[in-house]
């Protein structure tokens, strides 16, 4: 296939382009990380392995002009120690050139090979950023977890503050006993300890983002802004279509196979003879003898060379070796597709049991558990139960509340892995609003 020249174009156009996207690192580095999008755009900007992949991706399309270039000119000279006597004066010396032309056929598949292989570069650079994004996503979602987290621990702990006060004001009066308080400065003690445990580690996570962003590890982060829930609905033959159509992983393979294919072409190539078109020209002095014809006449040839390409055996195993490279390639590919398939099912699994229990936590068990609160301090301070139950019935809020953040954020990150394997963002249904947070 002959190298289109637009597409290599488009290459360096593309590269041009995000060279100049990383040119405005300094830029960003002002901007505050807050909302995921911040994230994302500084991760982008900054990540050394990515900046890494960007730079191998450079390196392979600087591959195809060397790929489609003549071998260099061959120059030649020649002094004759022993000046050769002819009929028009002893030759001196000689000057040559040669240029050699590779069979053809062979400059064109050395380009489309070099071209393949920038392109499978590009891929694969698209797919480092997508798998960097997934981190980012994900630490991004534990961070908004833990912070989460803080919050409702510090508003169970107020909750329980005020239960101890209504204790004591009970014990004042001698409707309760002192155990009551007792219990309640317990629970606040386990709060305190839970809270002191979410805020220690705000440091280790804001560290592991600090790390994929590229900056110091204890820079300071702010705590993030939550984005609101979107109900993300697909089915597997879906998501299966549109990862075969935009996996970046598996268009590097297609990109593999087409390198490998035209490696095939340009090992049968090499089996045949390099054409070599020159000028040659000797220095030649004036004959001794006078009245020669074309005395001193300096001669002019015109040559062609060939190489011989007798080492069967080892084009042979050149291309044994290009078609072994070539079936791999469709191997990985097939074994690619099947991972790809194995590992979406399993998340798709993981993201609908995650969606059915935010909608159970978040309709059902959550509210549910505020009114058991709120029925419970109720009957507290009528007298109908102990301060047990009171406690237990916080307890029971604090725990429900804490796994409906848990599985948001679970949701979330399960997202984030499916669409690093569809290579795009998939779109949120239109059927429900935005849901909060109850």
């Amino acid at each position: 296939m002959k190298p289109k020249a637009c597409v290599f174009c488009v290459i360096i156009v593309s590269v041009a382009i995000s060279g100049t996207v990383y040119s405005q690192q300094t830029d960003v580095g002002t901007e505050p990380l807050v909302t995921l999008p911040d994230y994302l755009r500084y991760a982008a900007l900054n990540n050394a392995g990515l900046k890494a992949a960007f730079e191998q991706w450079k390196a392979a399309i600087e591959q195809v002009p060397q790929a489609k270039s003549l071998p260099d000119p061959k120059f030649n000279y020649g002094y004759f120690i022993n000046e050769v006597e002819t009929r028009a004066g002893p030759q001196r010396q000689k000057f040559e050139i040669m240029q050699t032309f590779p069979w053809f056929g062979v400059i064109e598949a050395q380009t489309d090979q070099a071209a393949a292989q920038a392109k499978a570069a590009h891929k694969r650079y698209e797919a480092k950023k997508l798998e960097l994004f997934e981190q980012v996503k994900y630490a991004f979602y534990e961070y908004s977890y833990l912070a989460e987290a803080i919050e409702i621990t510090e508003q169970n702990l107020e909750l329980v503050t005020h239960f101890e006060e209504i204790a004591r004001s009970r014990y004042t009066t001698a409707i309760t006993s002192h155990p009551d308080i007792i219990r309640a400065q317990i629970e606040l003690a386990v709060l305190e300890d839970r809270l002191k445990s979410l805020k220690e580690l705000r440091p280790a996570i804001t560290a592991k983002l600090n790390s994929i962003l590229n900056r110091l590890a204890s820079s300071d982060l702010p705590w993030p802004k939550s984005p609101e829930y979107q109900p993300i609905s697909v089915t597997f033959p879906q998501l299966y279509a549109i990862i075969t159509k935009n996996n970046p992983q598996l268009q590097a393979l297609d990109y593999d196979i087409e390198a490998a294919r035209n490696k095939e072409k340009l090992a049968q190539k090499k089996s045949y003879p390099n054409i070599g078109i020159g000028v040659g020209y000797i220095d030649t002095a004036h004959a001794l003898a006078s009245g020669v014809a074309d005395s001193g006449k300096d001669p002019v040839i015109a040559m062609i060379s060939l190489t011989l390409p007798i080492w069967t055996g080892n084009y042979k195993a050149a291309q044994r070796q290009a078609r072994a490279q070539l079936a791999r390639s469709t191997h990985e590919k097939t074994q690619m597709e099947n991972t790809l398939a194995g590992q979406a099912q399993q998340l798709l699994y993981e993201f609908e049991d995650s969606k059915r229990k935010i909608k159970l936590y978040r309709d059902v068990i959550v509210p549910k558990a505020e009114e058991m609160l709120v029925a419970s301090e109720s009957t507290y301070q009528a007298g109908t139960i102990d301060f047990l139950s009171l406690i237990d019935a916080q307890r029971m809020l604090l725990k429900y509340q804490l796994h409906y953040e848990r599985v948001m954020a679970e949701n979330a990150q399960k997202l984030s892995k499916i669409e690093m394997l569809a290579g795009t963002q998939l779109p949120a249904v239109d059927t429900e609003p935005a849901e909060k947070r109850p």
